[in-house]
């Protein structure tokens, strides 16, 4: 990776590494999950959408790729905030953070329905099954109650974050980035408006909270998504959701200084195993696949007699042999 992809990927690491907090402290505070994705989204749209209109031509973009516009914005957005916010009036942030740690192993399964072809090898099949177990020791413990239904929609959270990324690689890599997230933040907004007015508070918030509300809306979404798409760009959609490594360690941080979150060993453990089976999971192909040679193509010449006295000299190229492409391959 280059030095600009790791200085993104370090950023994302903590700017999608503090959500969690913020979320907790906003549905602590008495918000619904609807409120705070809306003000979440209605920010990063103000802030965005005027950038995106100064580079022109915004609407002929939205018409030539509103498909798959609208796909990412469903996928990575409306449905996964809502469940990752309405599962946190459950689960700790701590939590939260620790089990978005398996989106890159869920994106590797999900990039070979996108046509990758890649192999993954022992080692990577092995990084699956390590993910997995950390996941289990996370969330056996919370399958009962409530518990259940939260830890159902951090799986639609952790599926939608690494299925957008793919859509956007595929379809929506040639968009400009503001031009992109803006419009969608715009729908997500216009999308939770209704059940964010019929669900407000009484009263105004309290300042925590909407200190909260404001740093999900300016730093986690604006300047993150901004952030994130151009990792996408430098590294590749599998690659570019490993900042998550990253993550956990963050969300557990912030939980247990400023939210007295326990630390158990059940969480130190858990982080482990996802940590280290999403680093073998998403290794380079070099670490487990074969790359093919490319065989040298033998020419030969033959030499014919036309009509009108001329000898003209002909090329013989021979059919191509099994193994001579110049792919790489797993």
């Amino acid at each position: 990776m280059t030095a600009r992809g790791w200085f993104l990927f370090s950023l994302m690491g903590v700017l999608w590494g503090i959500p969690y907090l913020m979320i907790k402290v906003a549905v602590d505070g008495g918000l619904s999950a609807s409120a705070v994705v809306f003000a979440r989204c209605a920010v990063g749209a103000a802030l965005l959408l005027p950038f995106a209109v100064r580079q022109g031509n915004l609407t002929g973009v939205v018409r030539a790729h509103w498909r798959p516009m609208l796909a990412f914005a469903c996928i990575e957005i409306v449905g996964p905030w809502w469940t990752l916010t309405d599962a946190e009036r459950h689960l700790s942030s701590s939590t939260a953070g620790l089990l978005i740690a398996g989106v890159p192993i869920v994106g590797v399964l999900l990039a070979r329905f996108f046509g990758d072809t890649e192999r993954l090898g022992a080692r990577r099949t092995a990084g699956l099954a390590l993910g997995l177990g950390g996941v289990a020791v996370l969330t056996v413990p919370h399958l009962t109650g409530g518990d259940a239904r939260s830890l159902t929609e951090m799986l639609v959270t952790v599926i939608g974050y690494a299925t957008a990324p793919l859509i956007m690689a595929r379809w929506l890599k040639q968009v400009p980035t503001l031009q992109l997230i803006a419009p969608c933040l715009l729908f997500a907004a216009v999308v939770y408006a209704p059940a964010a007015v019929m669900g407000r508070p009484d009263g105004l918030p309290s300042a925590e909270v909407l200190a909260s509300l404001a740093g999900l809306g300016v730093v986690c979404t604006a300047l993150a998504f901004v952030v994130f798409l151009e990792l996408i760009r430098e590294a590749g959609p599998t690659r570019a959701v490993v900042f998550t490594y990253v993550n956990p360690a963050v969300a557990v941080t912030a939980g247990v200084l400023l939210l007295d979150e326990e630390l158990t060993a059940g969480v130190v453990a858990a982080f482990a195993l996802i940590l280290l089976g999403s680093f073998l999971a998403t290794a380079a192909p070099g670490a487990s696949g074969r790359t093919r040679r490319v065989r040298p193509v033998a020419w030969s010449a033959r030499q014919t007699s036309r009509a009108d006295g001329r000898v003209e000299v002909l090329a013989d190229l021979p059919e191509e042999r099994p193994g001579s492409t110049g792919q790489g391959g797993g």
